[in-house]
Parts: C-alpha cells; sequence; structure tokens
C-alpha cells in the first residue's frame, strides 16, 4: 500500500536541525530539489504498486529522492542509504523535515521494489528520473552540443590513447612467477 500526499517542498528555512544552523540555498542538493518533478515520478511510481494491500510504504519523495542520489552519487543500495543518513542536505533532498540519525529506509527497499516493479519498468522509471534530473540540471539539453533529433552529445574530437591507458602484462623481479621459471629452466 502507498500513500502520497502532495505537498510542496519546505522552504530551506523551515528544515530544522540539530545545530541550529540553517542550510545553505546555494547547495547543490538544494537547487536540484527546486528542479525534480516530484509529483509526476511519483504518480508513475504509486501507480506500479498496489494501493489498496499491505502496509503504508515509504513516501514516493523519499524513494525517488534515494535513486536520485544512487545514480548520481554511483552508490550501491547500502551506500547511498548511509549517505542520506550522514548527510542534512541529501535528507532535505529526500523529503524529510528535519534530521534524523536513523536510516531513511532499508537498502532491501531497492531490490523489492525491482522485484515488484520488473527490471524493465525500475530501468525506464530511473532513466527518465535521471533525464529529467541532467536535462533541467543542465539548463534545458544544451543544443549546441547534440546531433540533430538526439540526447547524445556530438563528437567533439578525436581519442588519442597511449600505452597509459591499455593493460601492461610486466612480470615484476619479485614475482613467484619468475623464480618458478627459473626452477624450470635450471639443467
Amino acid at each position: 500500500m502507498v500513500r502520497y500526499i502532495s505537498e510542496k517542498q519546505l522552504t530551506i528555512e523551515e528544515f530544522k536541525t540539530p545545530f541550529r544552523a540553517n542550510l545553505s540555498t546555494e547547495n547543490r542538493r538544494v537547487k536540484l530539489t527546486r528542479v525534480v518533478p516530484w509529483d509526476k515520478f511519483a504518480s508513475i511510481y504509486m501507480s506500479l504498486m498496489s494501493s489498496d494491500l499491505g502496509r503504508p510504504g515509504v513516501s514516493p519523495r523519499t524513494v525517488l529522492g534515494a535513486l536520485i542520489i544512487k545514480h548520481l552519487e554511483k552508490l550501491d543500495d547500502r551506500g547511498v542509504i548511509q549517505a542520506i543518513q550522514e548527510n542534512l542536505y541529501m535528507q532535505y533532498f529526500v523529503g524529510l523535515k528535519e534530521f534524523k540519525v536513523d536510516p531513511v529506509f532499508d537498502p532491501s527497499l531497492f531490490v523489492e521494489i525491482r522485484k515488484r516493479v520488473g527490471h524493465k519498468q525500475f530501468d525506464t522509471l530511473s532513466a527518465d528520473l535521471i533525464r529529467t534530473v541532467k536535462g533541467k540540471k543542465d539548463g534545458s539539453h544544451n543544443k549546441k552540443h547534440k546531433k540533430e533529433g538526439s540526447d547524445e552529445p556530438s563528437n567533439k574530437g578525436k581519442l588519442q590513447a597511449d600505452a597509459t591507458g591499455a593493460d601492461q602484462y610486466i612480470t615484476y623481479p619479485t614475482d613467484n612467477g619468475i623464480l618458478n621459471e627459473s626452477s624450470v629452466l635450471a639443467p
């Protein structure tokens, strides 16, 4: 069961910290909060869940915020929950009203959502979410560097690679393999 009450995000001044200090309005998470279409993605998320059965779920805002952080920071399921637990700005981003020291939800929720929703739909939702966030964060797609009719950037030049970018299978003198080779070669 999913319950969602569409609320506008608190103002940054209303978010309570245990340090009696206000959060900066110039923080990247605070700026990102303003551009994410929370209600649109919450309605998509909720349409994939059962609204009648089960116990009340975690707020879609919290789950979707965690999903955005997961992809932007390139974290695993446990890492994103820990990062949110430790960071005031991330807690504000996922829709909490004040700082709390407990995890926002168990990392296994990501697994359950993937199972319940299905990999294809979960990947589509994730891709749409990240594309929307990146597009708005970058300033509505810089068309100067894009190919016609594509979201991919156009070629900006040549890639030059040298030996520093390739694997080198060098045997070092301290390697046991050299010792083994010398014992086999000896008469």
